[in-house]
């Protein structure tokens, strides 16, 4: 059963990652394009700075998802270190369990967020609703708690990036 199940979650975390990357870099390519307009042609374009932000709503939300589930972010564990393995084990499930209720957190009152802006257009985008734009923090959140759940019951991940550091680059 858990093999399924994890591999589900490294697809996932491919969607998470691979979206993430394709946010990352179209910033890239707009705030550039941003400067360009505006003091190469004196004629700033309004459309990238929005966008921009937009963009960083997905990477923010869903690229977030992603580096919790390879545990990539920023912790401080000095004292969980020091504790017996049983208690370590308790803090990480409390952790987990914290977790879990800010994910659900970011699912119920993301997805009211969106459901309140839905008919709201930007008006540099008149085309796209606010609530699409929104839509990145309830479906980071369903990422983070699928994520949460498989830490709880099949355990960390295994770390794809520990798997090929002693291979000989050539």
């Amino acid at each position: 059963m858990a093999g399924p199940y994890r591999r589900a979650m490294d697809y996932l975390y491919l969607a998470c990652v691979v979206t993430g990357c394709v946010a990352l870099i179209l910033i890239s390519a707009v705030i550039p394009w941003a400067v360009f307009t505006r003091y190469v042609l004196n004629s700033a374009a309004s459309w990238p700075e929005p966008l921009a932000v937009l963009l960083t709503i997905v990477v923010t939300f869903i690229g977030a998802a992603a580096g919790y589930r390879l545990n990539l972010h920023m912790n401080v564990g000095y004292f969980v270190g020091k504790l017996p393995d049983r208690l370590q084990s308790l803090a990480d499930l409390i952790v987990q369990l914290m977790m879990g209720a800010i994910a659900l957190f970011m699912i119920i009152w993301g997805w009211r967020l969106v459901e309140v802006t839905w008919h709201n257009t930007i008006a540099d985008f008149p085309f796209l609703s606010v609530g699409v734009t929104y839509l990145p923090i309830p479906v980071g959140g369903l990422c983070l708690l699928l994520f949460i759940i498989e830490r709880i019951f099949l355990g960390a991940p295994p770390d794809p990036i520990a798997q090929h550091r002693d291979v000989p680059i050539d």
